[in-house]
């Protein structure tokens, strides 16, 4: 507590990240980076624009990043919005479209970052409990004859890694036309149904997608929203009034690249669900229930022991893993999706755990 604080900080719960330790021969499962990292040719873009330009301030519109991404995605440049890192780009979304006077729905297990910004801006927040089975129930955000500020949902989720079908998509969108609805799809390259196909129908979606995962960029910080015209002018007045440059000419030059080696990309992504598939079975043959995963990580739980104590021994052993001290999923280990070498090491230690 400090007397120069303003009254707003001493009410801030903060977002706490995955633990980072500098271990020798640490296997780190537990913040879902991407275990192959980035293209060469992302290397290389990196490398020049680091001799070339770092004198100069970037492009402040990123605007061949944009044609980039809306190329990729079958959208226009006008439908796309870049910020440092897919937090940044969820923060600025909060403040352009969910400060109605209204509570934002969300789902009750998500990505706890959401309570954090909604706390921030002062956004009430409605949280719908998932099923027993910590599946999304779409009709569950109906409020007949009442009002809400919006929705917000990641799909796949975090942290179970559940998916829900394009179609259930749409029928939230249906539910609120006149409210945003944000789907995060921080993981939905590695098996999820991305929304950006409904973009055309629904001026009331934003999708959020991030280079952190599947583009193995977690370091660089790029993230981005495709939307409405209407929607993407919110951000950027938004952007515009926080960080007029937010992505520098590093993460541009690299995040660019990224889309251009598309063939390192899917085959990087298709190694992570070969071994996740690997990796949940190996789980269920010592006993854990498994949700099913459409992400880079799986969300599992063992009837006979205890999370909290089983994440402290595999730290042990220099291994990390996600435990949320979180109702309803204490009792959860979330696990990212690491090599087949590490996901080996990791299955032999909670072997004898």
């Amino acid at each position: 507590m400090s007397r120069f604080w303003s009254p707003l900080v001493p009410q801030l719960k903060p977002y706490v990240a995955g633990e980072q330790l500098d271990l020798p021969e640490l296997i780190k499962l537990n913040t879902n980076e991407n275990p192959y990292g980035p293209a060469p040719e992302v290397l290389a873009a990196i490398a020049q624009a680091n001799a070339d330009s770092l004198c100069r301030y970037p492009d402040p519109g990123a605007v061949a990043l944009r044609d980039t991404i809306a190329a990729h995605h079958g959208v226009q440049a006008e439908q796309v919005f870049v910020g440092n890192g897919s937090d940044e780009v969820l923060a600025h979304a909060f403040a352009a479209y969910f400060r109605q006077g209204l509570p934002l729905l969300m789902p009750d297990v998500s990505y706890s970052f959401y309570p954090v910004y909604a706390q921030l801006y002062g956004i009430a927040v409605e949280v719908v409990p998932v099923n027993a089975d910590f599946s999304i129930d779409v009709q569950a955000y109906a409020r007949p004859g009442g009002d809400v500020g919006g929705v917000v949902i990641a799909n796949p989720n975090a942290p179970t890694g559940m998916a829900l079908p394009l179609e259930q998509i749409e029928r939230l969108l249906n539910l609120w036309p006149d409210r945003v609805v944000l789907i995060d799809e921080a993981y939905v390259d590695f098996g999820g149904e991305s929304a950006v196909s409904l973009l055309a129908h629904h001026p009331n979606l934003l999708v959020v997608q991030t280079l952190s995962k599947s583009r193995g960029l977690a370091g660089l910080r790029v993230g981005y929203a495709m939307g409405s015209g209407e929607l993407i002018e919110g951000l950027e007045r938004i952007k515009g009034c926080f960080n007029s440059y937010p992505l520098d000419r590093l993460a541009q030059a690299g995040a660019q690249a990224s889309f251009e080696a598309d063939a390192y990309f899917r085959a990087t992504c298709s190694r992570v669900v070969q071994s996740r598939v690997r990796l949940t079975e190996g789980l269920r043959a010592l006993g854990f229930e498994v949700l099913p995963s459409a992400a880079n990580f799986v969300f599992a739980r063992h009837p006979d022991r205890d999370a909290a104590q089983q994440a402290q021994a595999l730290k042990d052993q220099a291994i990390l893993v996600r435990q949320f001290k979180l109702p309803r999923i204490e009792q959860f280990l979330r696990i990212t999706v690491g090599t087949d070498t590490q996901c080996a090491r990791l299955l032999a230690a909670l072997a004898v755990a």
